[in-house]
């Protein structure tokens, strides 16, 4: 059985998909994990709305902080989604949204 490492290089990742929704997720392999969400065997939410481009991401090295930081950024609204894929820093966003 292989031992799940809690700490290595975790990630936080936004994807923009066909239909111009954003969806939120964590990996701790984000060229995987987008080709996965292109093939189709990504997230259910994906499936239907591909191809899906990353538009965003952030690195984390502790797996707790990267799944805190998805619900935090799954909360946010399209708006501030897309303040952060243009560029705006994601401590600047959360606390404009008082998050």
């Amino acid at each position: 059985m292989k031992k799940f490492i809690r700490h290595d290089k975790f990630y936080v990742y936004i994807l923009k998909c066909l239909t111009g929704t954003y969806y939120t997720g964590y990996t701790n392999n984000l060229k995987n994990r987008v080709r996965l969400h292109n093939s189709g065997k990504g997230a259910k939410y994906t499936r239907d709305r591909r191809p899906v481009k990353l538009v965003w991401r952030k690195e984390y090295s502790y797996y707790k902080k990267a799944v805190q930081m998805e619900k935090r950024i799954k909360s946010l609204t399209r708006l501030q989604k897309e303040s952060l894929v243009s560029g705006k820093r994601l401590d600047k966003v959360l606390k404009d949204a008082g998050r």
